[in-house]
């Protein structure tokens, strides 16, 4: 019975019934030490059976740094079913719990390959996976489960964390959590013992605080020794006083006994035992700690309550818990894969100075567990190595290494602080080059452009390799795309004066950045080469694809070559997918929803938006959060949906930690299309014009936002506003050479004037259009001529222009732009048709959509589900959503309706 918990209660039953409908979800419960969450695990356990497969793991502070040693003890029931995975994440997931040499693939499609073996364990029947003390997860497991419980669907499985307050650190944002205060006084009463004395009751109740472990746990302290909870004292504190009393009162072997296990961690019997019996303790010493309530029946060595293992280990004095480490090493000798890590942590932990030998132990640790994905425990063994270091030299690379490793696993400040220990610590050019080359990473994921791009200028022009500085003035002129042309200038300055090798893998992509920005800037180039020719010529030298062509695909847009972005987005999108590379793929379904939105094919945009912000919010990857969001703010705009267009372009704007969003030159673009589309033309003329001559002026998003800059500004009367823009929107046509912007370019002048010159604009303009897949941008340019044909009194011609432009519009769900289309037809006297139904597949979701297309395909649902990193379940939930609104009645039917 738990007394003043029905709403966590009832809130977990919902997710138990939700699950046991084929509905997955996920819950953290947070508060102080013994306020009940670890009581309310074991209730839902009860709840869940006979039901439910209950699978179970907790956290321990001193695994905290091995990588994935929660997540192998939850996950340990269900690895008979790793080869039901897909075969990168099968591959990522062997390797990790060393199953399996170690896998190269993104660390994320560890959570992936996590969620995906937690689906499979609930296809027979609803999964409940409990996960106490999670706070002392490691940082892969942490990271991973977090991963699989924000993306898990219709899979049938629930996932319960708890995690104690003001201890360690599990940050589950985006999960539904309850924070358990102290119980009711009525219900606090009802647990303190009745034969307890008045003035002891009052006693315990006051020193509870209606904390249920403490009213349980307080009464029999008093008993046994009266000042046993002075009240100066942190309830935990006073809490484990209490079992420190319990403890003392157990025969001296299994007090050794329960070191040895709350050392241990895991629960391995056998590697306790050994241990123990190498301290003088045996089996049979397991008995009164059992009996004493300490530990779980059952013959294992499992703690009742986390806290009784923290009193175990605080209480002992230190140089049993050195000699307890050094048993548990020794226990574990000759052992491999994760158990020979805990044997470096072990030795590590009883070190007492510097130890040349334990550190490079710990070096091979750390390097072990960078190749199964582990940074953040790569980074700890790093660290440790570090200071068990005797040589300087040697200790500042460990620390170099461990900086980096934490950079990778996400932890930032961390690796700022690591990184800022190793500078004071060396003069080397090129030690201090990869510092700030971490340093700087730090604070351009912080949001911080100033300082990431003096630090990555400053480390390029150091003693080191030209590849080395190419790959950091990349980093630049990404910060520097985010502060202005001054800062441009100078990152684009020094990757030119690099003396790159023609066969280095860098010097294509070097190269086509400058051909693609020096027009930007105003200044000379060589002509833009064939993205093909660059492509084939980096694989060729054989770079890192994914890295270095990803920038690549970016910079395609600078100049307009729109259909080379989609073409080589689209392949890395599909090679990411295949060898499980989730981290770049919000950067690329970026680049690849810009090309399709510039080709007016906005649906299929908004499919690949909604994919890469889904994946940059379970990633963390803050600046593709802002820049999706202000992508799919665009598509709102288009559509004439103000409601979900503001909302997006406000979450755009609202990423944490970023003082200046990356998507903030989309949502002014976003915001001034709505505005223009529903006829606020002073309002779009504002929010374009700041833009346009504002410092990102030179974005993608700012170079196209001048034709309708320039459709505002003569709306209104004032074209003036919109010269500047014109003229430099002019000379970037010229540099790109693309057909489609000699056409906007055409627009502009057709509506600039003079008026004799118009009609002549406008036809040239049209015809070009005929031939650049853009029917959109087309359909505009008709509308406008077509507009400027009513005015001229040319009614039969107007119509031909302003009923193709109508047409195009329906058809992409552009509503305001229809809206204008069909009054100008009216004006013209014809009739005006009826606004046309919208096809089925406008009903679904972006994701139901995807889904459909690709078992249109004749994919099945596990195909699809490891394309998209979902469950098979999840895949057919999403089908069975969408056959009622397409009104078939199966896949087999899917193919001609798609």
């Amino acid at each position: 019975m738990l007394y003043g918990r029905a709403g966590e209660q009832a809130a977990i039953e919902a997710l138990l019934t939700g699950a046991r409908e084929g509905r997955s979800g996920a819950l953290v419960l947070r508060g102080e030490a013994g306020i009940g969450k670890t009581a309310l695990l074991d209730a839902a356990a009860e709840a869940a059976a006979p039901d439910f497969r209950v699978i179970r793991a907790a956290g321990t502070e001193y695994e905290a740094e091995l990588p994935f040693a929660g997540l192998q003890l939850l996950l340990a029931p269900a690895l008979d079913r790793l080869d039901a995975l897909p075969a990168p994440q099968r591959r990522v997931l062997a390797g990790a719990f060393g199953l399996a040499d170690p896998a190269p693939g993104d660390r994320l499609l560890l959570g992936l390959a996590a969620q995906g073996l937690l689906a499979e364990f609930a296809s027979e029947q609803p999964l409940l996976a409990l996960v106490d003390d999670a706070q002392w997860l490691d940082g892969a497991s942490a990271e991973a489960l977090l991963i699989a419980a924000r993306r898990l669907q219709a899979e049938g499985v629930v996932l319960l964390f708890a995690a104690r307050d003001g201890e360690g650190s599990f940050p589950a944002g985006g999960l539904a959590t309850r924070t358990l205060t102290g119980l009711e006084p009525a219900d606090a009463a009802r647990l303190v013992p009745a034969a307890l004395g008045p003035d002891a009751r009052r006693r315990v109740l006051a020193e509870a605080h209606g904390n249920p472990l403490a009213l349980v746990e307080l009464p029999d302290a008093f008993a046994a020794r009266r000042d046993a909870t002075p009240g100066a004292l942190p309830l935990p504190d006073r809490l484990r006083l209490a079992f420190h009393g319990r403890i003392s009162r157990l025969p001296a072997a299994t007090q050794t006994l329960l070191l040895v296990a709350a050392a241990e961690g895991t629960g391995d019997l056998g590697t306790v035992l050994a241990a123990a019996a190498a301290l003088g303790a045996g089996p049979a010493d397991l008995a009164p700690a059992e009996q004493s309530g300490l530990l779980r029946g059952g013959g294992e060595p499992v703690f009742r309550h986390p806290l009784f293992r923290t009193a175990v280990l605080q209480r002992a004095p230190l140089d049993q818990r050195l000699a307890v480490h050094r048993a548990l090493a020794a226990a574990l000798d000759g052992a491999g894969g994760a158990a020979a890590d805990r044997r470096s942590w072990h030795l590590a932990l009883a070190a007492t100075g510097p130890d040349a030998a334990l550190a490079d132990g710990l070096e091979e640790a750390a390097r072990r567990a960078e190749a199964r994905g582990g940074h953040a425990g790569a980074a700890a063994a790093y660290e440790r190595a570090a200071r068990l270091t005797p040589d300087g030299d040697a200790r500042t690379r460990r620390l170099v290494l461990a900086a980096e490793a934490a950079a990778d696993a996400g932890g930032l400040d961390r690796a700022a602080e690591l990184a800022g220990e190793a500078r004071v610590r060396t003069d080397d050019p090129f030690a201090l080059a990869l510092i700030d080359h971490v340093l700087a990473t730090a604070a351009f994921l912080h949001g911080d452009h100033p300082a990431a791009y003096r630090l990555l200028v400053d480390a390029a022009g150091r003693d080191v390799a030209p590849p080395h500085a190419a790959r950091m003035l990349f980093q630049a002129f990404h910060a520097a795309w985010y502060l202005g042309e001054d800062e441009l200038a100078v990152v684009v300055d020094r990757l030119a004066a690099l003396p790159l090798a023609a066969d280095d893998p860098v010097a294509p992509v070097a190269g086509y950045l400058l051909a693609g920005t020096l027009p930007l800037l105003g200044r000379a180039a060589e002509p833009l080469p064939a993205a093909a020719a660059v492509v084939e010529r980096v694989r060729g030298a054989g770079a890192d694809a994914l890295r270095d062509l990803a920038q690549l695909s970016g910079s395609t847009l600078i100049l307009g070559r729109d259909e080379e972005t989609h073409r080589i987005t689209g392949e890395l999108i599909g090679e990411a997918r295949r060898v499980g590379a989730i981290g770049p793929l919000p950067t690329l379904l970026f680049f690849h929803a810009e090309a399709q939105l510039f080709h007016g094919r906005h649906r299929d945009a908004e499919v690949t938006a909604a994919e890469g912000l889904a994946l940059a919010r379970d990633t963390g990857q803050l600046q593709w959060v802002s820049q999706l969001s202000a992508v799919l703010a665009q598509l709102a705009a288009l559509a004439g949906d103000a409601e979900r267009c503001t909302a997006l372009a406000a979450a755009a704007l609202d990423v944490p930690g970023p003082a200046r969003p990356a998507g903030r030159a989309w949502t002014q673009w976003a915001l001034g299309l709505l505005d223009l589309g529903h006829g606020r033309a002073a309002e779009a003329l504002d929010r374009l014009a700041d833009l346009t001559t504002g410092p990102h002026r030179h974005h993608v998003s700012g170079t196209r936002a001048v034709p309708d800059l320039v459709e505002a500004a003569v709306r209104l009367g004032v074209p003036d506003r919109a010269a500047e823009p014109y003229r430099r929107f002019a000379r970037w046509a010229e540099a790109g050479g693309t057909v489609w912007g000699r056409a906007l370019l055409l627009r502009c002048r057709a509506l600039l004037g003079p008026d004799g010159q118009a009609e002549a604009c406008y036809r040239e303009a049209l015809e070009l259009h005929r031939g650049t897949e853009r029917p959109f941008e087309q359909a505009r340019t008709a509308l406008l001529y077509g507009e400027w044909l009513r005015r001229g009194r040319r009614r039969t011609e107007a119509r031909v222009q302003l009923r193709a432009a109508l047409e195009v519009f329906e058809l992409r769900g552009a509503r305001p732009w229809a809206d204008r289309a069909r009054t100008e037809l009216g004006a013209t006297g014809a009739g005006v048709p009826e606004r046309s139904a919208a096809g089925p597949l406008a009903g679904l979701t972006p994701q139901e959509l995807q889904i459909v297309r690709l078992a249109a395909r004749g994919l099945t649902n596990r195909d699809i589900a490891a394309q998209l990193f979902l469950s098979p379940r999840t895949v057919g939930h999403h089908l069975y959503k969408a056959y009622p609104k397409l009104g078939v009645g199966g896949r087999q039917e899917l193919a001609g309706l798609v």
